[in-house]
């Protein structure tokens, strides 16, 4: 009674509603993130009565009750296992053995179904055994059952043998995730270090994707668990601890209901660890945004790590601006020069203009003279800026005329 009472007294003075409704919120994130294909998730453990089949049974609840897309329970643990149990399966009429002879690539998962059993949640069982004392899984069935139900679930919970059994073997390989329960006694944690070792050795990419269940089978457990979880958590594993629950220490069906706050907290926990342990082998790792840098140009970029360097676009040798010089008022600063035509060479001219109104040569000799014998009349000068009419001779006095020939033509480019 007491002990309650001081949980109650920490609920209401020590813990934060914004804080718990956020951790909530990202478990059940986690758990409910896509796959592209299914997951499967192996529970083993280093003896039996260590809670395994009762991990995996949570699990299986937990995934059920979060996702919409169909959840798979199996029992590769015929000798010793009580998944089907803990799941509350009434009758067993077909085994993993049993659905290997007859499951073919071509059936869909409603013709699956029909050798499941259904749970609570929504969920499906395949059961190990039809109930037979020392009934044993082959290597070969486990790994066709597997194989061809794959594609049908999303997520796959695997109750398998204590370690280091065959089955319990291929199934930390092939698996994407595994779950390890460990008593939470100073025993089991040192035999389940002993086992993460060996297990690290077998590859290096299995430890960051293993996840630590510390069982508490009895209200008072003198193991410190911070201690414990520094300590199995060398290697990349992820340590939780599943607190002790009365309605799970009396055995049998599990009821979600009946159980304590801080179990179905923590199972939620250990639920969206593994799955997103299963779909990344780096768990909450964030995309870095990738910054745009532009470079000076003329310079080679630098590389800067996390960002995409830019080149400023390349300049138009053709657009590029002129030299300084005379120009008249009536011409603008920049004009863009007309592109060549592919296949014409236009004349040069042979002297070409020093300014953009040059000034004619004085004329040589006598004016031309026409058909007629008499001279031309010599049009009157005119002002600055006043436009000339076509064809009218200019004298030596006159001022400059504005060119209009082409640039084809010998003209000058503006």
């Amino acid at each position: 009674m007491a002990r309650r009472a001081g949980r109650a007294l920490r609920r209401v003075f020590a813990s934060s509603p914004a804080a718990e409704t956020a951790a909530v919120t990202q478990a059940a994130h986690a758990i409910q993130q896509p796959v592209a294909t299914g997951r499967q998730i192996a529970v083993s453990s280093i003896r039996g009565g260590a809670g395994k089949s009762t991990v995996a049974a949570l699990l299986a609840l937990t995934y059920a009750h979060y996702r919409s897309d169909p959840v798979l329970a199996v029992e590769a643990d015929p000798a010793l296992g009580t998944l089907p149990h803990r799941l509350g399966a009434r009758e067993v009429r077909w085994s993993g053995s049993d659905l290997a002879q007859i499951v073919d690539p071509a059936m869909l998962i409603t013709d699956l179904t029909g050798y499941l059993l259904p749970f609570a949640g929504g969920g499906w069982l395949l059961p190990g055994s039809q109930g037979a004392i020392g009934t044993r899984l082959d290597l070969d069935t486990y790994r066709i059952v597997m194989t061809s139900l794959r594609r049908h679930f999303a997520a796959t919970v695997v109750d398998c043998e204590t370690l280091p059994a065959e089955v319990a073997r291929t199934a930390l390989v092939t698996t994407q995730a595994r779950v390890v329960a460990t008593p939470a006694t100073p025993e089991g944690v040192a035999a389940t270090r002993a086992v993460l070792d060996w297990v690290g050795g077998l590859h290096s990419g299995l430890l960051p994707t293993t996840v630590v269940v510390l069982t508490h089978t009895s209200p008072d457990s003198a193991l410190d668990v911070r201690r414990a979880a520094e300590h199995l958590g060398a290697g990349g594993a992820a340590v939780l601890p599943l607190p002790y629950d009365r309605h799970l220490a009396a055995g049998g069906a599990i009821r979600t209901e009946l159980l304590g706050e801080r179990t179905r907290e923590a199972a939620a926990r250990i639920a969206a660890e593994a799955m997103d342990r299963a779909v990344s082998r780096e768990p909450g790792r964030r995309q870095q945004q990738r910054q745009t840098t532009v470079h000076p140009p003329g310079q080679p970029p630098v590389y800067v790590p996390g960002q995409a360097t830019v080149s400023p676009p390349p300049q138009d040798p053709q657009r590029a601006p002129a030299p300084a010089g005379p120009q008249s008022h009536a011409q603008p600063q920049q004009q863009p020069q007309p592109q060549p035509v592919p296949g014409y060479h236009p004349p040069q001219a042979a002297h070409p203009p020093q300014a953009a109104h040059p000034a004619p040569a004085p004329p040589q000799g006598p004016p031309p003279q026409g058909p007629a014998t008499q001279p031309m009349p010599v049009a009157p000068p005119q002002a600055a800026g006043t436009p000339q009419a076509a064809g009218t001779p200019q004298g030596p006095g006159a001022p400059t005329a504005p060119d209009q020939r082409s640039p084809f033509d010998g003209g000058p480019v503006h």
